[in-house]
Parts: structure tokens; C-alpha cells; sequence
């Protein structure tokens, strides 16, 4: 099949990350067992939801070393938006492909697949590897599930490719990302008898607030990276929900709040002054007013920031065939930082543009996924 016959199979899916992709997934593994191409699963704890990883092995039957080609299967939601065609049917208008994915990033793992029997068919002295994972969308959540069984099965790719929506640029940096989920507990009262209650709503309002400040002084004071269109971290709290009654004093309040850390700043020593305003000022007064006060915060997910090496060998040979040479560093997150994290060079580079993601009547331009095909068969025959 080719890349458009793949993308609109893909597309057919509807792996928002609320949902399995398994159907996505074992359509993939059954179809690259035909090829001759054995694939492994590691699921999710629940079983409902998993990661592929497939390795094209070299012409002599090497596996070790190679280069992996990295996308994710899950998608935004549709929820609200107003498409002017079904979402989850691939349809062409003026040169484009519409559907949910087609960008992000379906496109480039459409591509992959397409290339399998080129890639089976070269002389290759180094394998190439497929990762297709779940919950990127939400936080990088089946990556690290992947990697994991990557190091305990004693795969060492010398190289990969994350193919996320990039023009066919080469991307060399991105931020980390961090969400968090904040429990405020206070005591409910009525309204009339303010003083007996603790009001969890406003309580969580000066952190959200103190966040903010946060938020202020690293736009203000920096560090930056003029190379990212956001050049500073960022903060910022986006969900939010407590109270029963409009007059009962609220007992809970939670809300949701995520930062992007530049490459090189901690993303600890951040939430070190989350926690230290909350432990040194917010529930001291919190429990003036009630003992039993507390503030709850967990970790939702987290994806840590990539930068890659201009001296590594997948960036050099990205930049070689794509003919790209400026240096290119974005605020979305990917799951790159997390194959860099055990030890695995990656750059980040992929068909469509991310301005097209996440959006009705999401789209790729047809050129845009026959430069990904000429990109993948080049560097399939630079192996």
C-alpha cells in the first residue's frame, strides 16, 4: 500500500487518547507479519491500549544498532469543532488531505509503513526500527512503557527520527513539558457562617495566582533561548473545578496546571517553589482556619526537553538529506526527550506543518507526504 492508501486506514481510526488504538496497532503488527517483519506489543497496565516496536533487520539479518522512525497512534478530540467533513475520513480538497491525524501524525507513520517493502528490499547493513505509541497526546504516557521493554530486551538504536509535523525540517530542540494535578481540601460551611469554613476555592486561587507570578517573573528575567518562537518557560494553569452550591462554603477545589521548561532548566527546581509557597504559606493559614486542611499535588505526566547534539551522526545525516541546516527549536513537546533520555540521539522531523494540528478540518499537503517518502527511502539507502 501506499503512503495515502495507509493514511486513510490510519485516519479511519479513531484513536482519540480517550480511546484503545489497539485496533490501529494489531492492523499494523498483522500487516508487517505478512511482510515478514515481526512486531512486539507492550501494553498499558489496563491491556486496553499499546505500543508497536518492529525492527526491519539489515541485510545479514543484523538487528543491533540502526535507526528507529518514531510516531504516536493517539489523537486530539474532534469534541466541538466544527469540521466541514467527517473527522475520521480521509478527504482531499486543493491539494491537501483532511482528517483528524493526517498532521499529527499520522502522515508520517503512514509513510513508514509505506516504505516497509523498499526498506525490506535494500542492501541494507543496518536495520531500521518502527515505534508507534499510545498517549503521546496526554503526556507522553506509552513512550517510557516502550522504552522500558526497549533496555530490558537490550535494543540499543544508534539513532531516531520523530517524525511530529515539522515542514520536513530539521527540529533540534524542544521544551519539556510537566502537568500537574492540585487537590485543595478545606471545610465546608454554610455561606451565612463564612468563618466556620475554609474555602478551597480561594485558597486554590492564590496558588493559581502565585503560579502566574511564577509564570511573570520567568518571562521577565528569563533564562531565553532566542532560537524558540516562545524563547522562555512557560507556565500556566488551564482546567479548573470545585464548589457545590453558590451558597455553601466549597470543602474541594482542583485544578490543573502544566509548565514547558527551556532545555537546561530544571523542571524540579520549578515545582521546588510551587511546593514551598504552599508548605511555608498557604497551609499554615489554610489550617488557622481548619486542621484538617491539606493540598494535594501529583504528577500527570511529564516529558522531558530535548536537545540534540550537532555532532551526533542522526543529525548530520537528517540535515545531509533534508539539505536543512538552520537551527530550528520548538515549544511543543515530543516523545524525543525521552528517547534521548536513555541514550538514544533523536531529532525531530516530519510531514505538515503543527499550525495545522489539533484544529477542524486538520490537514497535510500532498507534496508534503511525497518529500517524507523521498526522505525515508534516502535514508533508508544512506544504510
Amino acid at each position: 500500500m501506499d503512503t495515502r492508501t495507509w493514511l486513510e486506514q490510519l485516519v479511519a481510526f479513531d484513536t482519540t487518547s480517550r480511546n484503545s488504538n489497539l485496533a490501529l496497532i494489531e492492523t499494523a503488527r498483522d500487516w508487517l507479519k505478512g511482510q515478514g517483519v515481526p512486531a512486539w506489543l507492550a501494553h498499558n497496565p489496563e491491556g486496553t491500549k499499546a505500543n508497536l516496536f518492529a525492527t526491519l533487520p539489515a541485510a545479514d539479518g543484523a538487528t543491533e544498532g540502526g535507526i528507529v522512525l518514531s510516531g504516536h497512534t493517539d489523537v486530539v478530540p474532534v469534541d466541538g469543532q466544527n469540521w466541514s467533513s467527517d473527522p475520521f475520513r480521509l478527504i482531499e480538497k486543493d491539494g491537501v488531505l483532511l482528517g483528524r491525524g493526517s498532521a499529527d501524525m499520522k502522515g508520517f507513520i503512514a509513510a513508514a509503513l509505506a516504505a516497509v517493502p523498499d526498506f525490506m528490499a535494500m542492501p541494507r547493513k543496518k536495520p531500521i526500527h518502527l515505534a508507534f505509541s499510545y498517549d503521546e497526546e496526554v503526556g507522553c504516557v506509552g513512550a517510557p512503557v516502550m522504552l522500558a521493554e526497549l533496555q530490558a530486551r537490550g535494543i540499543r538504536p544508534e539513532g531516531c527520527v520523530v517524525g511530529e509535523p515539522t515542514g520536513m525540517k530539521v527540529v533540534v530542540a524542544h521544551k519539556g513539558i510537566n502537568l500537574f494535578r492540585c487537590r485543595v481540601h478545606g471545610k465546608a460551611a454554610h455561606s451565612s457562617l463564612t468563618p466556620r469554613g475554609c474555602n478551597a476555592i480561594e485558597y486554590a486561587a492564590l496558588l493559581i495566582c502565585r503560579i502566574r507570578e511564577l509564570a511573570d517573573a520567568m518571562k521577565a528575567k528569563g533564562p531565553y533561548d532566542e532560537f524558540f518562537d516562545v524563547p522562555f518557560s512557560t507556565m500556566t494553569t488551564n482546567q479548573i473545578r470545585g464548589g457545590i452550591a453558590v451558597n455553601t462554603i466549597p470543602e474541594a477545589c482542583e485544578f490543573l496546571y502544566e509548565f514547558r521548561n527551556l532545555p537546561g532548566v530544571s523542571p524540579a527546581d520549578i515545582q521546588a517553589d510551587v511546593e514551598r509557597y504552599v508548605r511555608d504559606e498557604l497551609l499554615p493559614r489554610m489550617k488557622a482556619e481548619f486542621d484538617g486542611a491539606r493540598i494535594d499535588i501529583e504528577v500527570g505526566a511529564s516529558a522531558p526537553a530535548l536537545e540534540a547534539s550537532e555532532q551526533a551522526a542522526i543529525t548530520e545525516l537528517v540535515r545531509g538529506l533534508t539539505q536543512d541546516r538552520d537551527t530550528r527549536k520548538v515549544a511543543y513537546g515530543t516523545e524525543a526527550g525521552l528517547f534521548q533520555g536513555v541514550g538514544i540521539p533523536t531529532v525531530v522531523c516530519g510531514p505538515g506543518h503543527i499550525e495545522q494540528a489539533h484544529k477542524p478540518d486538520e490537514f497535510v499537503a500532498l507534496d508534503q507526504l511525497a518529500a517524507c517518502d523521498r526522505f525515508l527511502r534516502q535514508l533508508g539507502q544512506s544504510l
